[in-house]
């Protein structure tokens, strides 16, 4: 038998000593020939006493198997207190629980998967609000707007159908009913993001002919992201309706190997392949005589 750790006491002798009580707990919970040697035996309180044995599962490295066994003051008799399969100091252990907003990668999400984003996200600011609150200096009081709401209620629901020449009417005609939009944080890592997928400090990029400012595949986009990206259209190349930074590029470049236009044959100096037409009798009424024809005047003699 081992020698005996302790804990801050000294362990119960009676406990210590059922090994064998120990082992048959753990080899009942266990599968057959997992439980290793026995390691150690620790004092967990008054005549209680944790006994530690090998667990040989390689799925399981460095775990041990901890069977708790106790007595009943002034018994001699030794009870299975419980049987676990605990880690040891060694063991291999999953990694630590991350949130899933921290795991997921960009191409994780799949048709039908839905993404929330956070109400505090720092790539989102605050859009279009949805409300048109009149100026402090509205001539217009609360208890005015509340009767021409209830006058107006049979009328329309100003709700869904937004005053006509209303800042709400306004955003929405122009497509910009949007409550969130993207913040300044929130642009800049999308660019730094782009720019280091498709970039200038990619291996395509330093090895290429020429920049995609100058390639006549690039189709330009609006707005601020157009000063330093566009979008590619070369179907043969590798960012193919990708964003990618003004300054990247790639050997399908729309000026880096100009086709030369193939050569016009000279015209044939003789056509084979014409017909000239010539003539072999006088047309009738041209007056001419024809030449007797002596074969002919032959057979009329015979």
């Amino acid at each position: 038998m081992s020698a005996a750790t302790t804990r801050s006491r000294t362990p119960d002798r009676l406990c210590v000593e059922a090994v064998d009580l120990a082992r048959a707990a753990a080899e009942e919970a266990a599968a057959p020939g997992v439980v290793g040697e026995h390691l150690a035996a620790i004092a967990e309180g008054d005549r209680v006493v944790t006994h530690f044995f090998e667990c040989k599962d390689p799925g399981y490295r460095g775990w041990r198997w901890a069977v708790t066994v106790t007595r009943a003051s002034r018994a001699k008799n030794v009870t299975l207190d419980e049987t676990v399969l605990l880690p040891g100091d060694d063991s291999l252990l999953a990694p630590e629980w991350v949130p899933w907003s921290e795991r997921l990668r960009p191409g994780d999400m799949g048709p039908g998967d839905l993404l929330p984003t956070d109400a505090e996200d720092l790539r989102l600011e605050a859009g279009w609000s949805g409300e048109d609150a009149p100026p402090p200096n509205s001539v217009v009081s609360a208890e005015m707007a509340e009767l021409v709401e209830a006058e107006d209620a049979d009328v329309t629901d100003r709700a869904v159908v937004p005053v006509r020449g209303s800042i709400t009417s306004v955003a929405e005609e122009l497509g910009m009913r949007r409550a969130r939009v993207l913040s300044r944080y929130g642009l800049h890592s999308a660019a730094d993001r782009w720019d280091e997928s498709f970039g200038a400090k990619t291996p395509m990029a330093q090895a290429a002919p020429a920049s995609c400012v100058s390639c006549g595949f690039l189709v330009a986009i609006g707005g601020s992201l157009g000063q330093a990206f566009g979008v590619c259209a070369n179907e043969f190349g590798p960012a193919d309706g990708r964003l990618v930074s003004l300054s990247y590029g790639c050997g399908g470049h729309s000026e880096a190997a100009v086709m030369p236009k193939p050569p016009r044959p000279a015209p044939p100096v003789l056509d084979s392949m014409g017909s000239d037409e010539f003539t072999l009798r006088p047309a009738p009424d041209s007056g001419s005589v024809p030449a007797p024809d002596p074969l002919a005047a032959d057979l009329g003699h015979s």
